[in-house]
Parts: C-alpha cells; sequence; structure tokens
C-alpha cells in the first residue's frame, strides 16, 4: 500500500485491515509492553513496517517462532540470579516467558529486532540477545561439528545428507512394517559431536560411522567428488546396510457380494502370468518367510472380480470369471522374504504385509557423505595390499581428493579430521560446538593432544605407496571422519533396457524405472553427438531405436496415406490416388502433422524422387 500524506499507517490482523493508526511507534510499543506483562497473550506478534506505511499484527497458527533475551536499558533481563535459578530447577522457561524475560518473535516482528550474540555486543539500539549463539543455525545444522567454519551454502546439503544417511532409524525395526526402510550394521557414535547431538540423545539412533581419511589422490580414480574405499574394511562391515520393502495388498470387498480372495490364479484367470511366477508361493497363495525372491516373482497371490459387468458370465452363465491381482516384485529388486503379516482392516478384510530385505554392500556408484557436504560416490574399491598405508601400519578406509576441500570451503571438515584423530589416540569425545571456543584455541588444543601422543601436531603423516612400497613426497593429511552411508545407491537406480514396451500415444519407449522405460537421449545429448559428428548413431538413437514409423505419402498431394486391407489398396484420403512412396519418418512427427490438420491446415511433404 502507497504512502498516503496524512502519514496513517494501516493496521492489519492476520492480513485483514482494521483500521490505521496515527502513533504507530507507541502503538506498537504498547502492545509489546502489554505482551510482556502478561495482559495479551504471548501468541501475539506485531511488526512496524515502514516501507509499506502499515502495522502487521500476527496471531494465526502455523508461524515459526524464535525465543530472545529482552534487552532493556542496555542490560539483559536475564540476570545472573536468575540463571542460577533456572539451573536449580526452582523456576522453568515459561516462568521466564510469563515474566517478561524471553519472548518469541516471528519472522515479520524480526525484522524490527536488533539482536545482539552477547553481552558485549549490546549497545544502544540493541532490542534482544540470542538465548546461545548457536541458535542461529537450525538443528540439524548443530549436530555437525565446526559449522561455522564452513561455507554456508553447504549447511543446506549437510543438512539433506544427514536426513538421507542409514542409520539405526528405530530400536524395534524388526516389528515395523515401514514401506521403506534402510538399516546400517554397525552404526557407531560419532567421535566429535555437539552439544545439541548429545542434548537429543541422537547417539542412541547413530547413522553412521568414523572413518579413517587421507586427503590423498590414487592414480585419478579419485578425481572431483569420487572416493577410494579399502575393500578389507568393506569385508569388515563398513557402510553395509539392509534395504526394506514392505509389499501389503488386501482382500477388498465389492458392491454387488464380490470380494478378492487370496490365492494361487488358476491358469484360466484373465492376466495369468506362468506357472514360473506363482512357484514360490505356499498353499494359501502367500509366501513363506526366508524365501529368496527375485524380480517378477509373486509375493501375494490374489485374484479379483471382473472390473466390468458384462465380463463377469462365463460360458453358460455357470462360472464367474477372475482376473490375476497379485502383488510381484517391482523391476530390479531382489532379497530374502523377512517376515509375512496377516491382520485385518477396521471393516474385517483380510490384509497380507510381506517384507523384503536386501543386503546392500558398498560397491562402485555408492554414495557416501560426511557432515560438512562432503559428498561423494565410490570410484574403486582397492584391495588393502594396494592401498597406502602409514609406518605403523594403519590403512585409511577412505582416500579423498583434496582438491574438494579449498573450492568448497568445508575447513569443518579438516578440523573435524584433526579433532577426530585427537580424540581416537586420546580416548575421548571431542566437542565440536559452533562457537565454543575460537579456531585457533581449538587447534592448538588438538595438536598437543597428538603430539603426547607421537604424531605431528598438524595431523600429517608419511604414507607409503602399497603397490610400489616407496613413500609419498609429501606428508598426507590423515585424520578420523564421520561418514554416512546415503540411501542412495547404485543398486535401487540400475536401469537398462534394450527392447521392450513403448507409448500408445507417441510409439516411443516407456519412460521410467518402474515401467521398464529406456533413458532418456536429450537434446544436450543430440547436440553432443552432432558436435562429434556421429551423424548414424543419432539416426539410430532417435529414429531406429526410439519411433521409427514406415508410411505412405501420395507422390501427388504429399498427404499421407494409408493401406487398405480389405481391397489390399493403398489409398490417399485427400485425391484418392495410389501412387506412394514408402518413407521412414519418426511417429512424432507424424502426430506434429495429424495435430497442425486438427487446426484445419493442410501440411504437404514434397518428396524428392
Amino acid at each position: 500500500m502507497a504512502k498516503e500524506d496524512n502519514n496513517k499507517y494501516y493496521l492489519y490482523l492476520n492480513g485483514r485491515i482494521l483500521g490505521y493508526v496515527d502513533d504507530p511507534k507507541t502503538y506498537v510499543k504498547e502492545v509489546r509492553e502489554a505482551r510482556r506483562k502478561g495482559l495479551i497473550s504471548g501468541e501475539v506478534n506485531v511488526a512496524l513496517i515502514e516501507k509499506l506505511n502499515s502495522i502487521d499484527i500476527n496471531t494465526d497458527k502455523g508461524r515459526i517462532r524464535k525465543p530472545y533475551i529482552i534487552i532493556e536499558d542496555k542490560k539483559s533481563k536475564l540476570t545472573p540470579e536468575l540463571l542460577d535459578k533456572l539451573w536449580k530447577h526452582e523456576i522453568d522457561f515459561n516462568y521466564l516467558l510469563r515474566n517478561g524475560v524471553l519472548e518469541y518473535l516471528d519472522a515479520e516482528e524480526e525484522e524490527n529486532a536488533i539482536v545482539a550474540f552477547g553481552d558485549e555486543d549490546i549497545t544502544d539500539q540493541t532490542t534482544h540477545m540470542e538465548i546461545d549463539v548457536t541458535a542461529i543455525f537450525g538443528f540439524t545444522v548443530n549436530t555437525t561439528p565446526f559449522p561455522e567454519h564452513n561455507n554456508i551454502a553447504r549447511h543446506a546439503m549437510l543438512a539433506n545428507f544427514t536426513k538421507q544417511a542409514e542409520g539405526l532409524y528405530a530400536s524395534n525395526f524388526n516389528i515395523r512394517f515401514d514401506s521403506r526402510a534402510y538399516l546400517l550394521f554397525y552404526p557407531q557414535a560419532p567421535i566429535v559431536t555437539t552439544s545439541a547431538y548429545e542434548g537429543v540423545n541422537i547417539k542412541h539412533h547413530p547413522s553412521g560411522q568414523n572413518f579413517v581419511v587421507a586427503l590423498s589422490t590414487y592414480y585419478g580414480y579419485n578425481m572431483a567428488d569420487a572416493v577410494v574405499i579399502n575393500k578389507s574394511a568393506v569385508d569388515r562391515g563398513l557402510g553395509r546396510s539392509i534395504f526394506y520393502k514392505t509389499y501389503v495388498d488386501e482382500e477388498r470387498r465389492y458392491p454387488g457380494g464380490q470380494k478378492d480372495k487370496f490365492k494361487i490364479p488358476a491358469p484360466t484367470a484373465e492376466g495369468y502370468m506362468g506357472e514360473h511366477v506363482y512357484s514360490k508361493l505356499g498353499d494359501d497363495g502367500i509366501i513363506e518367510p526366508e524365501m529368496h525372491v527375485d524380480e517378477g516373482d509373486a509375493l501375494i497371490g490374489k485374484v479379483a472380480p471382473p472390473r466390468f459387468l458384462e465380463e463377469n458370465i462365463g460360458a453358460g452363465g455357470l462360472e464367474e470369471k477372475m482376473r490375476d491381482d497379485s502383488s510381484i516384485l517391482k523391476t530390479g529388486e531382489f532379497g530374502d522374504v523377512d517376515s509375512v503379516v496377516f491382520t485385518e482392516s477396521t471393516g474385517a478384510t483380510k490384509i497380507v504385509k510381506v517384507r523384503v530385505r536386501s543386503l546392500r554392500v558398498p560397491e562402485r556408484g555408492d554414495k557416501f557423505a560426511s557432515r560438512h557436504g562432503q559428498k561423494g560416490v565410490i570410484a574403486m574399491i582397492v584391495p588393502q595390499e594396494d592401498m597406502p598405508f602409514t609406518e605403523n601400519g594403519v590403512v585409511p578406509d577412505l582416500l579423498l581428493n583434496p582438491h574438494s576441500i579449498p573450492t568448497r570451503l568445508t575447513f569443518g571438515h579438516l578440523l573435524e579430521e584433526l579433532a577426530g584423530k585427537a580424540g581416537a589416540v586420546d580416548g575421548k569425545i571431542i566437542n565440536g560446538t559452533a562457537f565454543a571456543e575460537k579456531g585457533s584455541v581449538r587447534m592448538e588444543e588438538y595438536s598437543k593432544m597428538l603430539e603426547k601422543h607421537g604424531f605431528d601436531r598438524n595431523g600429517e603423516e608419511v604414507l607409503y605407496d602399497g603397490i610400489t612400497g616407496m613413500p609419498f613426497k609429501a606428508k598426507i593429511f590423515t585424520g578420523v571422519v564421520y561418514y554416512n552411508r546415503l540411501y542412495h545407491m547404485v543398486s535401487n537406480k540400475m536401469q537398462v533396457r534394450s527392447r521392450g514396451k513403448v507409448q500408445i500415444l507417441t510409439h516411443q519407449p516407456t519412460e521410467g524405472k518402474a515401467r521398464q522405460g529406456a533413458l532418456r537421449f536429450g537434446e544436450m545429448e543430440r547436440d553432443a553427438l552432432i558436435g562429434y559428428g556421429a551423424s548414424l548413431l543419432l539416426k539410430e538413437r532417435l529414429l531406429d531405436q526410439s519411433d521409427k514409423a514406415e508410411v505412405l505419402i501420395c507422390k501427388q498431394c504429399g498427404d499421407i496415406g494409408y493401406y487398405d486391407r480389405i481391397k489390399r489398396v493403398a489409398v490417399c484420403p485427400l485425391d484418392g490416388s495410389s501412387s506412394f512412396e514408402e518413407v521412414e519418418i519418426s511417429y512424432a512427427f507424424k502426430i506434429l502433422l495429424d495435430e497442425i490438420k486438427s487446426l484445419h491446415i493442410m501440411p504437404s511433404i514434397k518428396l524428392n524422387l
């Protein structure tokens, strides 16, 4: 709303206009004082927006709000006496809210606040102070050590990777039937932890392992973000996990008294897929636990009544036709049947749940990430005897390319590597909470711990090439980093096809792994082949292997003709000519011509005969 001459400030409540205010600053101040005294609800937030000449009051639900300490006369209202009582549990957090020591601000009211990090930052303009300096980060970032040393763009990435990590998501996983679940075999608590991580006891649900990491290249195999993994570490259980997938089906009831039935479908059933598909089912049509299954195997045999009433009556009206509606293991999946459960819905219909378990050992293409947004896929799994090793015979679990650190500005990764090494040799859990101490103070502390145990103060070690046995010319920075195995596994994403189903409309191959589809060959891939000069390969990909169609083109008018199978003659729909030339075109081009015709425009193909 534009600013007006009379300088009135319009008053909005949850986005609806109520009226206007002549003295906005006094009004806003009085509302805030009333909130702090408890005269109005603490849920009320008021914001003065001078650019829009408005006062916004918000009381609706769904707002994200954050608590701050109130500053008055350059002094914090959270006095040492109150803090002491809080530690002794004589008062609680809500007491501080009710007595105007703390208050919650929403996103709009934060625009009016000038917030200090600590007592030393308070000025004449300061209105609030952070309860804790780490509150500027979200919870996920606060579970990461040394986040203040990383580029801020990495915080969003590391938060996503933390959520995608495999671990012990629930201790009762063996009696749960989640649609998809990932479970790490040997999860560990991190050596370098934070107060937020300890405070909510995430160590009881860990989602990673402490890797011995060396910042080193390996014959070019860990270029860019790729990583090289020690095969013996993988054989000992590093990154090993289980993938659970649950299939659910029920005997539905339909109007007219018909219903589904769990059983092995008869060969006469519509859509019967062959005896081999149902060979692993029990007599009741349900697969039994610990049975190995591969893609295409039936897990739950089921027959259902036909979808349309006219199909219902069979020959002579004596038998009821049924169709196969079994649950089949999807394309690309494999494993063993872990558990089978029978239960009932509220409508007393029978439900069957089958949980399939598959072992996932790290392989080339699987994704790992540290808690600093340093992601990478395995490029090579190297036998231990070919991996670099230290003077003490320590072989790294993972080799990370050193170029990936300075370009991403993830110096927290380096700090964790040094701190993790110091904690491992000293037998201590290291506190990596953000802003706990200055970086230089922390570095000196870790260096002293390493020196005490005979290591280089900077974490560097002489490494020997496992293949030649010769020492590397440069010292290699080696330490311990907490790595997550992410659920992006190559065995879940691998997709391949030679020939198969096509779409009815475009005659092009279907899309998507679930439909046994092909991979899209896009414009940029086409440009690459044009630039390379591989014209025949381009024709093969975009025509022969896609939607090649042989059509009849009328030599007189250029329209597409058709073949009359009754008269056994080619016909032109436009001029009735029988003079045609057979031409190979993309079926998508034929659709384009048909769409142009639907706009009353007659496209004509000129033949260069």
